[in-house]
């Protein structure tokens, strides 16, 4: 069972830059590993840290002002390679949510089944949580996946959002895909056992 999801509420990290690739997320040199655990030490590896491995202190992973289990994207995020290591990372460093005005399509999968969620808003609604956490780091954003709702409390406006059906079952059980025929190995086998054809 991973962790289950539910409701959030924190702060949130701005990363306000469109069209964010998988491979500025994690550098393709980082690849090799097959076990998810440690991709969050590079995630944005090449924003973090300059060739000499010191901090970038302007960066905003870098910045203690900022904080929490939500970052805050610009549009187009998760473009370029299919790379799961992308949300692998994403999910090592402690982010569960990700909102952007736009995903890529493979990588907003990937975030699912790694256990992140994204969620997509207006992009005036992206504007407005961007304005409200850089007046006041300590902003918190609640995301309700139940109800499929995200409210930046500092103005207490809301906005739905989408998630597949099966998707938002696994989150919210702590399922992944393996669990989930796991947890219906009985159905399956009296369907074999019943003779019928799909």
């Amino acid at each position: 069972m991973k962790q289950k999801f539910d409701i959030i509420t924190s702060t949130c990290v701005p990363l306000p830059l469109e069209n964010v690739d998988t491979d500025q997320i994690i550098p393709a040199r980082f690849l090799k590993a097959t076990d998810k655990k440690g991709f969050g030490e590079n995630l944005f590896r090449d924003w973090r840290y300059d060739k000499q491995g010191n901090k970038i202190e302007s960066f905003v992973l870098n910045d203690p002002t900022y904080g929490g289990q939500i970052l805050v994207a610009g549009k187009n995020f998760g473009s370029g390679s299919s790379r799961e290591h992308a949300a692998w990372a994403i999910a090592d460093y402690g982010f569960r949510v990700v909102v952007s005005s736009f995903f890529a399509d493979i990588h907003k999968n990937n975030e699912l089944n790694n256990f992140v969620l994204p969620v997509v808003v207006s992009e005036a609604f992206l504007k407005e949580l961007f304005d409200s956490i850089y007046a006041n780091p300590k902003t918190e954003v609640v995301v309700n996946l139940p109800q499929q709702t995200i409210t930046n409390k500092a103005t207490g406006h809301s906005e739905s959002f989408e998630i597949n059906a099966y998707k938002k079952h696994c989150l919210i059980n702590g399922l992944d895909d393996i669990d989930f025929l796991l947890g219906n190995k009985e159905k399956i086998e009296e369907y074999e056992a019943s003779g019928k054809s799909c």
